[in-house]
């Protein structure tokens, strides 16, 4: 990505009422930035949902202006921005339609070929939650996580000082720019989190922690990782919101169960009682659950010489061969193929011995 088209994208984002959903569909349309702003009013008005207020915007002059002035922030800081179709964009939340344009992180973040989960939980985090989480970070250690929270206090923070004091990389996914630190006594662990992981946000320097945005951040720490993990939660709360939003993305939710009258237990037991989570006893449940002791292991990839396959089941043997493990919605968009057609070879191949069904409607060679 070019400074210019940064510059572009930029300003795009400044648009009044054009979110990221809106943005990729101009931007697919166009073909970049420079040239949703570079086409003809005519060719605009004919994309589905844009019309005559929302052209009358992208001809504001002043949001170029805005533009300018954050594109300096981001010179002046060394800000590292990653656009949504780059390959240092975060993999997870390319499957995400709402995903931000681009995320702006500072720091030491590298996400190629790691495992990541998110933590979160309450701020009011109990002593049986404070250990849970330690032990739980302490024992998957071995296999090197990323842990991302939110870097709020409670749950958040427990989880980040954990990973830091097991030397594993941890992201603080902020709920505003990246000029701030909030809370602000927590401006203490910025140096530490910088040098084993860092922060990430789609926010502008020029946000606060808006109640709104805490929501709105929520989607990456959701997004981004393979399994959220909520340690402790009231009946209500963010921690909450972010297990659904993980829901709807189709990744794997795990709870830790707690006594029916612990307050901060209950949000848990509701999430594994309505099946929206898997329960959490130990590192093990989870390392069971993802898959990653199988993981550990080469995998034996089966040899096509003594196996016949039809056509579509050589394309979905082709594609898992090239990515790896993929979740059955996903290789149904890949492949062009009808997700009841593709289950049904789906089947058929693991009767052959080629795969092997996984958690989470995820499926991979053997």
């Amino acid at each position: 990505m070019t400074e210019n088209e940064l510059h572009y994208l930029l300003a795009l984002q400044k648009v009044d009422r054009v979110g990221d959903i809106i943005a990729k569909k101009l931007l697919n349309h166009c073909g970049s930035a420079e040239g949703i702003f570079k086409a003809k009013t005519t060719q605009l008005a004919a994309i589905d949902g844009i019309g005559k207020v929302l052209l009358k915007r992208l001809a504001n002059p002043d949001i170029f202006s805005q533009a300018e002035k954050e594109l300096r922030f981001i010179r002046d800081n060394n800000i590292t921005v990653s656009f949504f179709r780059e390959e240092s964009y975060p993999e997870g939340l390319k499957h995400c339609t709402d995903s931000p344009i681009l995320l702006f992180t500072s720091g030491n973040i590298n996400l190629k070929q790691k495992r990541i989960i998110s933590i979160v939980g309450t701020r009011q985090v109990t002593p049986y939650g404070m250990d849970f989480c330690r032990k739980l970070i302490a024992d998957l250690a071995p296999l090197d996580p990323v842990i991302v929270s939110g870097f709020a206090y409670g749950v958040d923070i427990l989880a980040h000082q954990s990973a830091m004091e097991n030397n594993l990389q941890t992201i603080g996914v902020l709920a505003h720019g990246l000029n701030q630190i909030y809370p602000k006594s927590h401006k203490k662990y910025k140096p530490q989190m910088e040098g084993n992981g860092g922060f990430m946000t789609d926010f502008w320097s020029t946000s606060h922690p808006d109640r709104e945005n805490f929501i709105k951040r929520n989607r990456i720490v959701a997004g981004i990782s393979e399994a959220t993990i909520v340690i402790e939660s009231a009946d209500k709360g963010g921690s909450l919101i972010t297990a659904n939003m993980a829901n709807d993305y189709n990744r794997d939710v795990f709870a830790v169960p707690g006594r029916t009258s612990d307050k901060y237990s209950q949000g848990c037991n509701n999430l594994i009682k309505t099946q929206r989570a898997h329960l959490l006893t130990s590192a093990a449940d989870l390392v069971y659950m993802l898959n990653w002791d199988m993981e550990k292991k080469e995998k034996q990839i089966q040899k096509q010489l003594f196996v016949t396959l039809e056509p579509e089941e050589q394309l979905v043997f082709d594609f898992l061969q090239k990515n790896g493990k993929e979740q059955m919605d996903l290789m149904a968009v890949h492949c062009g193929l009808p997700v009841f057609k593709l289950s049904s070879l789906l089947l058929n191949m693991e009767l052959k011995g080629i795969i092997r069904p996984l958690p989470g409607k995820m499926f991979e060679i053997i």
